[in-house]
């Protein structure tokens, strides 16, 4: 019996899944030096964590901006970096265990700084790389 040929679909899935897992493996390896090499005490103010989410906040609004910039960007470069490489350098699972876990540790104050602060500067992360883009790359279309 000979074997189907793939189609055309079949691969694009096939690169899509290979785009997405390449990239989150990436990402995934560098949040893990991050944590490694910013540790925190349990219970104590997650910075690595902070830094990860924050950075990967702003690398978005600069990809965002530099994608819808190229007139025929590459169908893979989004899922790569944007959901693979970014996806698995920023972490809202750990965001939320640090939290939790800086209040199981008597330290709720701590917790709702972190949270609120966290999310305040992601958001300004994110709108400083939009305008980083766009002074790079042009206003978005």
């Amino acid at each position: 019996m000979t074997p189907r040929p793939r189609s055309r679909a079949h691969r694009s899935r096939v690169g899509l899944l290979a785009a997405l897992s390449g990239g989150g493996v990436l990402g995934s390896l560098g949040r893990y030096a991050v944590g490694a090499a910013v540790p925190h005490p349990t219970g104590g103010f997650a910075w690595s964590t902070l830094l990860v989410n924050v950075t990967g906040s702003f690398a978005m609004g600069v990809l965002v901006v530099w994608v819808l910039s190229m007139d025929r960007p590459h169908p893979l470069l989004r899922p790569f970096l944007g959901v693979g490489v970014l996806g698995g350098w920023t972490t809202f699972s750990s965001f939320a265990l640090d939290a939790r876990t800086m209040v199981t540790a008597g330290h709720g104050l701590l917790a709702a700084a972190y949270v609120v602060g966290s999310v305040v500067v992601g958001l300004a992360a994110v709108g400083l790389g939009v305008t980083l883009g766009e002074r790079t790359f042009g206003p978005r279309p």
